[in-house]
This record gives structure tokens, C-alpha cells and sequence, in this order.
């Protein structure tokens, strides 16, 4: 009863938002959130037509989520399935439009407004619903709990943090977790924390994140910066977010007292910031050039700001030696898995709970280093530009180390095979 009225005030809250959507998604818009030639989708509105058959819809929040997914839709497609592969993030969208396999495709998920959810489920009507990680959405699971439409977590986790949050909502959490007919987490620990809440059904799969395909690469593009940086030693900061540019900066000025050639690239977290990043570089006096601009890099550049979207398979192919950021800043760390992949040295700072297994599986191999501050950043750098086979064995043992933690694919076909013989028999 008392979940019963926890949605029930959950729902008319969130009903009073939809005449507010416009004003809302129009705010986003202006700060660089949503799309505005697609703002219609997150109300729920489509211009596509729903193709014929079986259809699942697959959804992960952003960036990462939805491209670890990318193995998993590549083998629904291969079953005859149309997927339907939702985010709500413009950068999300802008990646997967070139990454998507035929037979999938990409809308914005619709805000968790009940009028929304009901369009969107009206005009689609997937035949299987696959939520990735900790999207908890109540309008979402409801309706499509109600339809009778199977809801699958792949690749579920839950934090600590919001475990013990919700632990103070037991039935709240207890009834929104029923709505899922199969719960497949990414370790035993995220298993016993959504088990312990209410979660039906749950088996522990592994992580998507590390069968993951490399990012791809335009390789005239890859010939091109090159052929411009020649033979200059450099390192890649990824990921970059704010206070980790300026950290960049200064480790390049002290390294190119050994290094007078040495290039650093920076990538941010998020591309929009290029400008404020070359703001600070120029109060720095240091010679910079944004990707964006399109001007080349010289022999006189010091710093290279990819402020691109959709290109960090290029940078990542470039260096040998990546720091990957968020992780100096004290937010919880990006994902190494990509950097790893393609060959390179992993460097890190103490903050990366958000990826704590992987971390904790590069460390234990020797393949990434843990940087507590930016004076061991720069004795790291240091160490591996001056000794290159190092580097190459550090970067190897990160790449083994990946290999061996894949299979979660695999895993997750296995268990939702019953839901695609079903939908099979249906359509015959």
C-alpha cells in the first residue's frame, strides 16, 4: 500500500511536468543538451515508422552505456530482431549514428512523463525491453510492466551509495524492482545489493563494457596527424574534466624541460569546453591548437585540444601512453577499457569508484599505474617516454588484462534466449 501511493504521487508529480516539457527541453537545448531538430522525441513523438516484426528496445543512459552495448544489438540484429537503441544525451546520439549495425537505430528516450511513456510505447510496441545498468525509471517500468512486455536490467549495477539510499525506501524500490523479469548484474556484489532489495531473478554476467569493440578510426585522418606530429614524443590526457586541464598544462611545462619536443593532447569529457580549455592554456602562454578549428599542429604546438566528438579512437591510436581523467578530481574515474584495447600505458589518479573492478584488474597486472598527485604524474610520464620498452610491456599487459574479463555478451544471450525463441514462435 505504501508503494501504492509513493507511484501514485511519483506519477501525478511527474504528470504536472509534461505541459512544463518544452519550456524544460528548450532550457537543455540553449545549454547544448538536447537536439533541437529532435526535442519531439523526448515527448515521446517519432517521425520514423516502426518497422514490421520483432523489435527490441535496448536503452543505455549515455555514452559508455550504450556503447557496450554495441556487441549485444550487433547479435539481436543477427537474429532477425529490428532494435530499437535509446539515449538522452546529444553526444550519445551523435556517436551511435555511426556505429549502429543495419536493422538498428537511434531515438532519444522519452522524459519519464506518463503521456510520453505512452506514446512512445504506442508508436513502438517493442516485443522485449533491455534497460542497461541503473536506469530506474517508475513511469517506464510501469507501463511497460503493464503491457506484459518482458523488462530485462543488462548489465546491472548499483552502487553502495544508492544502495544505502534505497534501503530507505524498501518499498518503494521493493515494487519498482518487481516490474523486471530478469535482473543480470555485472559482479556478485551488485547481484547480492539488487537481490537484497527486491530484484526477482538475478544472475551475475559480467560487464558488457570489456567485449565492447574498439573505437574506430577515419584513417586518413590517423595518417594525416601522423604525418604532422612525426617523430615528437607525446601523451594523451582523456577524459579531461575541469581542474585535470590545468594539471596538464603543468606537468607539459616541467616534462618539456627533459622532452623540448614532447606534444601533449588533451581530450575533455566533454568537447564543448575546447574554448575555456584554450582560455586557460593562453593565460598559460602555452602554444595550442584546437582540433575544432581545423588548423594543423606545428612544429611549435605544444598542446593539441581534441575537442571533437566521436574521435578518441583516433587520439587513442596516437598515444601510447594515456592518463584518463576524472580520476584527480575526486568524481569517480572514466572507463580505461578503449585505451587498453588499443595499446596503451594506463595512468590514473586515486578517484575511479566508478570503475573500480576494472582499475583494480590494470593495477593488479601492470598495465596501469595509480597517480595519487601531479608531481608522480609527471615522474610516470618521465619514466615512460625515457624508457619505451616499458612502456610497450605496460601497454601490452593492459591489453591482456581487458582480453580476459570479456564474455558478458555471451552470458546475456544465453539468458534471454527463452524471451527470443517466444518471440519467434509469435512470429510464425
Amino acid at each position: 500500500m505504501k508503494s501504492q501511493l509513493i507511484f501514485g504521487l511519483y506519477r501525478r508529480v511527474t504528470a504536472l511536468v509534461g505541459p512544463l516539457s518544452p519550456a524544460l527541453l528548450g532550457y537543455r537545448r540553449r545549454r547544448g543538451k538536447e537536439d533541437a531538430t529532435r526535442l519531439g522525441e523526448r515527448m515521446g513523438q517519432s517521425t520514423r515508422a516502426r518497422p514490421a516484426g520483432s523489435l527490441a528496445w535496448v536503452h543505455g543512459a549515455s555514452v559508455g552505456e550504450s556503447l557496450a552495448l554495441l556487441p549485444l544489438i550487433e547479435l539481436l540484429v543477427r537474429r532477425g530482431l529490428s532494435v530499437l537503441v535509446t539515449t538522452g544525451t546529444v553526444t550519445s546520439a551523435v556517436i551511435l549514428e555511426s556505429r549502429l549495425p543495419p536493422g538498428a537505430f537511434h531515438q532519444f528516450v522519452p522524459l519519464d512523463v506518463p503521456k510520453f511513456v505512452k506514446r512512445f510505447l504506442d508508436h513502438w510496441t517493442p516485443d522485449l525491453v533491455l534497460i542497461a545498468e541503473s536506469e530506474l525509471w517508475p513511469n517506464i517500468f510501469n507501463q511497460v510492466d503493464e503491457r506484459g512486455i518482458p523488462l530485462v536490467l543488462v548489465n546491472a549495477r548499483l552502487s553502495s551509495r544508492s544502495f544505502e539510499r534505497w534501503k530507505t525506501f524498501p518499498a518503494a524500490i521493493s515494487a519498482l524492482l518487481s516490474r523486471i523479469d530478469l535482473c543480470l548484474a555485472q559482479t556478485p556484489e551488485d547481484a547480492l545489493r539488487l537481490r537484497t532489495l527486491g530484484a526477482p531473478r538475478v544472475h551475475v554476467t559480467g560487464n558488457l563494457k570489456y567485449d565492447a569493440p574498439a573505437p574506430p578510426v577515419d584513417a586518413a585522418a590517423l595518417a594525416e596527424l601522423i604525418a604532422s606530429i612525426g617523430g615528437r614524443p607525446l601523451w594523451l590526457a582523456a577524459s579531461t574534466h575541469e581542474g585535470e586541464e590545468e594539471i596538464a598544462a603543468a606537468v607539459h611545462r616541467k616534462l618539456v624541460r627533459r622532452f623540448p619536443t614532447l606534444l601533449t593532447i588533451i581530450a575533455p569529457r566533454h568537447a564543448r569546453r575546447g574554448a575555456a580549455i584554450s582560455r586557460l592554456l593562453a593565460a598559460e602562454g602555452l602554444a595550442h591548437v584546437l582540433r575544432s578549428s581545423g588548423d594543423p599542429i606545428a612544429l611549435g604546438t605544444s598542446i593539441y585540444v581534441a575537442d571533437t566528438m566521436g574521435e578518441m579512437g583516433l587520439f587513442y591510436r596516437l598515444a601510447s601512453i594515456v592518463f584518463v581523467g576524472k580520476s584527480l578530481v575526486g568524481r569517480g574515474g572514466q572507463n580505461p577499457i578503449e585505451p587498453a584495447k588499443l595499446g596503451s600505458a594506463i595512468l590514473h589518479g586515486p578517484y575511479v569508484g566508478n570503475f573500480k573492478d576494472v582499475y583494480t584488474t590494470l593495477d593488479g597486472s601492470n598495465g596501469a599505474l595509480l597517480i595519487p598527485d601531479t608531481e608522480t604524474l609527471e615522474a610516470a610520464l618521465q619514466l615512460l617516454l625515457s624508457d619505451v620498452s616499458l612502456m610497450r610491456k605496460m601497454a601490452r599487459l593492459a591489453g591482456e588484462a581487458v582480453a580476459q574479463l570479456g564474455g558478458a555478451t555471451t552470458h546475456i544471450m544465453q539468458a534471454i534466449e527463452p524471451y527470443l525463441l517466444q518471440m519467434q514462435l509469435e512470429r510464425r
